[in-house]
């Protein structure tokens, strides 16, 4: 007798404790850098914590950094675990990536647009985004705006369209390398690592020492290419051969900070030596056993694309109906960072999850005896 099973959950989709910390982490420092850098309530929490709003305010947006390394470092875990392209179908592996990505994020929009709306009726304030136009909605769902010089409707959604404009890159070195002439796996792989090598190096030291370029991928490819670099050296069965792959990118990425200094870039380091340290080690797998921190990771993409204009509708309601003390208002911050949490929570489970899953291959079914 026969019968058939799903196949197991591919690794690519395992949860990884440690990359849901990241998340959680990174997610809560954005929230809290919006709502010290957005909306009239961070001047009631300024007057009681000035160093910690102004903290919030200016450094907690490096937390992108951290987003950065851990897409960079899924990204090759997904597409090259052993740094050669998998997929057959690039171009299909980039749609699933749009469709993924830019659904919620779509959704996310107009949930903003609405919101915007709403906080309109009830305050004025600078960090009110102007109604849409069309073409500015359009721009948006391409990905798009930054590149073309639009106001951006929510703060924040630049970072989905360079997260895919990164993915998109990546997949195109990636696709090069394997279109290599009749070599060995192994040219392969060292080319694609040298790929990625090469334009992170241009990065560190050239592209992201210059503002111009902070519309494109190739701004932030240091950061991602080390989170990608990271899960392929860590991955190297000859230990010397990965202690002296790691060394040298260590080595050059402080060579770019001698050249110059950027926290961001130490921050981005750090997090790819974390990243590559726990992978060696396993405890990637099993490290922290938080169920907390695990639930705030999953949720941190949905967090990530409510909390701007949810903070805006909270503001703007203790605006119209709150009072001018600087407790009342300090209650408002912790007012709209829990309600941005809670909408991030609803949006994952009623929106997110169902629209991400268009962009998912079905799982593969396995003949078993």
């Amino acid at each position: 007798m026969s019968s058939y099973r799903m196949a197991a959950r591919p690794a690519s989709r395992q949860r990884l404790p440690l990359v849901d910390a990241f998340k959680a982490v990174a997610s809560q420092l954005i929230v809290l850098h919006h709502l010290a850098f957005y909306g009239p309530l961070s001047d009631g929490a300024y007057l009681l914590a000035p160093d910690l709003v102004a903290w919030f305010s200016q450094d907690a947006r490096m937390a992108v950094q951290v987003f950065l390394v851990v897409a960079g470092f899924l990204a090759a875990r997904s597409l090259a675990p052993e740094a050669v392209l998998v997929t057959p179908n690039p171009l299909a592996q980039l749609w699933q990536r749009y469709v993924r990505v830019a659904l919620p994020y779509i959704a996310a929009l107009l949930v903003a647009i609405a919101c915007t709306d709403l906080a309109g009726r009830w305050m004025q304030h600078d960090s009110l985004p102007d109604p849409p136009t069309l073409w500015q909605f359009v721009s948006h769902v391409l990905l798009l705006q930054s590149v073309l010089d639009m106001d951006s409707l929510s703060a924040g959604v630049w970072y989905v369209a360079i997260d895919f404009q990164l993915f998109a890159l990546l997949l195109l070195l990636l696709w090069a390398a394997r279109r290599w002439p009749d070599g060995p796996s192994t040219q392969r792989r060292r080319l694609a690592r040298a790929l990625v090598w090469g334009l992170g190096l241009a990065s560190l030291f050239y592209f992201n020492r210059d503002a111009d370029w902070d519309n494109w991928a190739v701004y932030f490819f240091g950061a991602y290419g080390l989170g990608a670099l990271a899960y392929w050296f860590s991955q190297l069965p000859s230990g010397r051969a990965r202690r002296w792959r790691m060394g040298a990118l260590v080595l050059l990425t402080l060579l770019a900070l001698v050249v110059e200094f950027r926290t961001r870039i130490a921050l981005a380091l750090t997090v790819a030596l974390v990243l590559a340290w726990s992978l060696r080690k396993g405890w990637l797998y099993s490290w922290p056993r938080s169920p907390v921190l695990a639930y705030l990771g999953k949720i941190s993409y949905s967090v990530f694309l409510l909390n701007f204009p949810v903070a805006l509708v909270v503001n703007a309601w203790f605006t119209r109906h709150g009072s001018d003390d600087v407790w009342v208002q300090s209650a408002g911050v912790l007012v709209a960072w829990l309600a941005c949490n809670l909408a991030g929570a609803a949006f994952y489970h009623l929106v997110e999850q169902k629209l991400s899953r268009l962009g998912r291959p079905r799982a593969p079914q396995t003949l078993s005896a």
